[in-house]
């Protein structure tokens, strides 16, 4: 059974991003529809799949990290507006009975991601 997860590294502080809200789309053309919202626990993971099953299907998606949030709250010191606040990644599904791990390694001036198992 496919299923798409995600885990929110800070590599500046080198610990999990806890608290983070992350928004889940499925792409369709210049159609944009919102699936869901999750947050991520004390090991910067969500506490189940973000899809599983039927609900992941081959497309594109994307996930919406609010890291300008958690930012914010870690009390990092950055000029208004921040350099990183929204971060979108794009992705597609070519096979949906596959695990498709989508992480985010962050810090207040970059980020990396890549496709995980």
């Amino acid at each position: 059974m496919g299923r798409l997860t995600t885990h929110v590294l800070d590599t500046a502080k080198g610990q999990p991003g806890q608290g983070i809200t992350i928004e889940v789309f499925r792409l369709s053309g210049n159609t944009r529809e919102h699936l869901g919202s999750v947050v991520t626990n004390s090991d910067g993971r969500c506490d189940a799949p973000i899809l599983e099953g039927d609900a992941l299907t081959v497309g594109e998606y994307e996930l919406v990290f609010h890291a300008g949030d958690y930012l914010r709250a870690q009390r990092i010191v950055a000029q208004e507006p921040r350099f990183l606040d929204v971060i979108p990644l794009r992705f597609g599904v070519a096979d949906a009975s596959q695990h498709y791990h989508v992480p985010l390694l962050l810090s207040p001036y970059s980020y990396s991601t890549y496709r995980g198992s």
